[in-house]
């Protein structure tokens, strides 16, 4: 990993709240760890902001949970901070779905905030 100082411990704290928020099926939680104009793709047609990413999550169905573990980190530019995952989202009904997420991080004012979202399938 390369991240630069703190790359991987900012990711992290983001990371951490989105799963906190995403295990207790908390969707205006999550969205709160997007910035207001995140770009946001996951398995469906992509959404511009909080209140569509609430959406989705909150079409997600109880008992998912999201496991992480962070592959790749790097600084484009400061106040940047680009995450490459591979995360395993659990069910109480069917089987896990591993996937291939992407994140950019933006720093504000009110701290890290993910501001591009991109889930990939990977065969």
């Amino acid at each position: 990993m390369n991240g630069g100082p703190g790359g991987e411990q900012d990711l992290r704290g983001v990371l951490d709240r989105w799963k906190a928020a995403v295990d207790a099926h908390a969707p205006e939680l999550v969205a709160a760890c997007f910035t207001e104009d995140a770009i946001f793709q996951g398995l469906h047609p992509y959404t511009v902001g909080r209140t569509g990413i609430a959406d989705y999550y909150r079409a997600q169905p109880l008992g998912m949970t999201a496991h992480y573990r962070i592959l790749e980190t790097r600084r484009p530019a400061d106040g940047l901070l680009l995450g490459w995952l591979a995360v395993d989202f659990a069910f109480t009904d069917r089987p896990t779905l591993s996937v291939q997420l992407g994140v950019l991080l933006r720093r504000t004012t009110d701290g890290w905030s993910i501001g591009h979202y991109q889930v990939s399938l990977l065969p």
